[in-house]
């Protein structure tokens, strides 16, 4: 049921974590401030990413329409970010920490693409859900529908770190050492918000992975990534990490370095927030083309990075969290099946024999089976979610995970139950065989919905699909495990590095016109953690992909050695041979004898790159003291709502807390764990700030520092409404003080920079 915020947040309110309540009404002040024009524009685009709100094609309210640009009339209002029309549709990512969900979640999952979506929902590389055609004023609605059944959309985007992705199969996995999930879980609720993570100059990919061997985890393209490993001491098996650090796609792949060989697991936690300080201390804020860790990684060198994290770790203030968690852990791994286990029974169902081939997984646990359900495109409506919940709460215990390959699994089915199963999924069209083979090809959304989308990624890709499925492009056993992944551009948002074949999007001029076209890139290595990246051969059009995949499909047939990998076939075959195979391909006819090639698969447009936008990847850089200062402003505009209803007291405490917002944003300036406790923020901002006259005004003095003092000798006196309009008139001016101080300090720091420079 779509309704207004205020109905949402009296009727959710008491099934919501107080203080992801707390976060929610933030945000929906800070959008309202916005919308006032009293919220500065770069500062609530970073603030709505990090709250998971993104952009979307189009939102500049620009379209082109193959010969010309259009304006799209939307409403006037203030922006939502720089060039992001108000009123124009976003795209709203729900973090799925290591892909694990309910029933429930599902069903609100469902509700949420029905009531603010196109009613589908999308399932990520990331183990995330993504939604698109939202509009901004929704978002806090449905940030509360979701936080009633235990979701956050916090961090999702932005400079922060991102979700936690992990191995789909962990805990029921034949080759893991041991179930990765409540590690996982652990660490994604611990860094969430954590003050240490606040002040990155990008993204910051975290992974976990039961084994070495496969590609569930992929640490090797994370910026953290671990692979559970155990080992025996005195007799004892002990639970530990192998720690990877540095890797990435992108642009510029770079491939993960060992950072820990073995970390036990009580050192989890404070080990990955310690990276996380070095690298908010140390990466790149200015250049955010390499502004991550996996270039901070590159410029020190690993040795010099590992003492950095050492360094930091032993000066971390101790922190009862880091293994708190680990009391808990036998009841947390634990995940108890609904049905006993039972014998596979063998079939004649012709269709559901290849389903049974590729997409059901025999667990460790005799008796069991978990099913991968293909989502072509990584979609979903919202029908088919309720249908999943269903057949859940059905066969299995509840236990629902998104894969890094844009589909689900369903966990622990008693092996007799697989032919009901079957015949469920195929009534709700969700029986499609073939996972994570040739036949299910992963696509980023590119131009459809995407800002820096460069071709049609998931147009080329339904094409594909097309022809696999009506048998217009022969599959046989020597191709159909290998793997297609599709990018919109360079970004690698498919990680098509890792992709037996990958494309991504990139355009080429003929004449005055433009033609769309896909790199080629062959040979990456799923397995091993995504062992090895891929090499770019040479780029094809857009069109003529499909002749791309059967030309190499057919030389692999045919000169394929015993036993071997397509890549290594690849790799003993060489770059030339191919390139010389593919060179004809690449011809373009002019424009005016054939305009075939001139646009993109499923869009009738004639093709342009005038749609493209300004990325919002990672967002502008804003540092913590931005926050920190936009924050107390919140908060002086809260107490001033408070004093308009009577209600002074709290007005009066509110007004307190944003004058300790603003001074504990500058004293973190200096010292970086200073705690909330307010008459510690009091001392230090006395011994650092008002001592130095750091604080002073260069007219006023120290007269605004006293305001604070003064309210906090006198915090728990009663308020009327006098002395309330005081309070909040002097946290007022104390913010402003405080901004003034920022930027004198800046100044200062870039001129005594200037002056050592010369």
């Amino acid at each position: 049921m779509k309704a207004s915020n205020d109905a949402w947040s009296q009727e959710l309110g008491p099934m919501i974590r107080e203080d992801w309540a707390r976060e929610i009404d933030i945000f929906e002040t800070e959008l309202r401030l916005r919308k006032q024009g009293k919220f500065d524009e770069k500062l609530f685009a970073e603030t709505r990413l990090r709250r998971g709100a993104y952009g979307q094609r189009y939102d500049n309210g620009l379209r082109h329409d193959g010969i010309a640009q259009q304006n799209l009339a939307f409403p006037e209002a203030p922006t939502k970010g720089p060039m992001t029309q108000w009123y124009a549709p976003g795209m709203m990512r729900i973090k799925v920490p290591y892909g694990g969900l309910t029933p429930q979640q599902l069903e609100t999952m469902a509700e949420l693409a029905e009531d603010y979506s196109d009613g589908i929902a999308h399932v990520t590389t990331r183990q995330d859900f993504q939604l698109h055609f939202v509009l901004i004023e929704d978002a806090p609605a449905l940030m509360r529908r979701l936080a009633a059944v235990g979701i956050t959309t916090r961090e999702a985007c932005g400079n922060s770190v991102r979700n936690v992705t992990g191995c789909a199969i962990a805990g029921v996995c034949r080759e893991e050492a041991f179930d990765i999930s409540p590690y996982a879980r652990a660490l994604t609720f611990f860094l969430l918000g954590h003050q240490d993570v606040q002040d990155f100059g990008r993204k910051f990919k975290i992974s976990f992975s039961g084994c070495a061997h496969n590609g569930c985890g992929l640490a090797n393209m994370h910026d953290l990534g671990m692979v559970a490993r155990t080992r025996v001491v005195d007799g004892l098996t002990q639970r530990g990490f192998q720690v990877f650090v540095g890797g990435g796609l992108g642009a510029v792949p770079h491939s993960a370095r060992v950072l820990y060989d073995f970390l036990p697991v009580e050192e989890l936690l404070p080990m990955a927030q310690a990276v996380s300080r070095v690298f908010a201390r140390l990466g790149e804020k200015k250049n955010r083309a390499r502004a991550r860790v996996k270039f901070l990684v590159a410029k020190l060198g690993d040795e010099e990075f590992r003492r950095l994290v050492q360094e930091e770790r032993k000066v971390l203030p101790s922190d009862p969290r880091w293994t708190a968690y680990l009391t808990d852990l036998p009841e947390a791994t634990e995940e108890k099946p609904s049905k006993p286990g039972s014998a596979l029974a063998s079939t004649t169902n012709p269709e559901m024999l290849p389903w049974q081939k590729s997409n059901v997984y025999a667990q460790k646990q005799e008796g069991y089976s978990t099913v991968t359900v293909k989502l072509p495109l990584g979609d979903i409506t919202a029908a088919q979610l309720r249908a999943l919940a269903d057949i859940a709460r059905r066969y299995t215990p509840g236990a629902i995970r998104t894969t890094v390959e844009q589909n689900m699994v369903l966990r622990w089915i008693s092996n007799s139950d697989l032919p009901a199963l079957f015949a469920e999924l195929q009534a709700a069209k969700l029986a499609g065989a073939g996972a994570e083979g040739i036949r299910d090809v992963v696509a980023c959304p590119g131009t459809d919905t995407c800002k820096l989308g460069i071709s049609a990624s998931r147009g080329l890709a339904g094409e594909l699909m097309r022809r696999f499925s009506s048998g217009d492009m022969a599959i046989d056993e020597t191709i159909e495990r290998l793997k297609i992944k599709i990018s919109g551009c360079f970004n690698s948002c498919s990680q098509h590095h890792l992709a037996d074949l990958g494309f991504y999007g990139v355009a080429r001029k003929v004449g005055a016109h433009t033609v769309p076209h896909f790199q080629v890139v062959l040979g990456g290595q799923w397995s091993e953690n995504g062992g090895a990246y891929g090499l770019p051969i040479l780029a094809v059009p857009s069109r003529r992909i499909p002749q791309v995949i059967e030309r190499i499909a057919d030389r692999f047939r045919k000169e394929r050695q015993a036993g071997e990998t397509f890549q290594l076939f690849i790799k003993r075959i060489g770059k030339v041979s191919i390139k010389q195979m593919l060179d004809d391909l690449t011809a373009v006819p002019e424009h005016a004898s054939d305009r075939s090639l001139y646009s993109d698969w499923r869009d009738p447009r004639e093709y342009s790159t005038g749609d493209m936008g300004v990325g919002e990847c990672a967002g502008e850089v804003v540092t913590r003291i931005d926050f920190d200062l936009a924050a107390a402003e919140r908060e002086v505009f809260e107490a001033q709502l408070l004093l308009d209803s009577g209600n002074n007291d709290a007005a009066a405490k509110r007004a307190l807390r944003a004058m300790l917002q603003a001074a504990r944003g500058l004293v973190r300036l200096s010292y970086l764990d200073v705690p909330e406790t307010p008459a510690v923020i009091i001392e230090e901002f006395r011994k650092r700030l008002y001592d130095t006259q750091l604080f002073f005004d260069p007219f006023a003095g120290g007269k605004f520092a006293h305001f604070l003092f003064s309210a906090f000798e006198r915090a728990d006196e009663p308020a009327d409404q006098r002395s309330a309009h005081h309070r909040v008139e002097e946290a007022g001016l104390f913010v402003e003080a405080a901004h003034a101080c920022n930027l004198r300090q800046g100044d200062r720091i870039a001129q005594s920079g200037l002056a050592a420079a010369t």
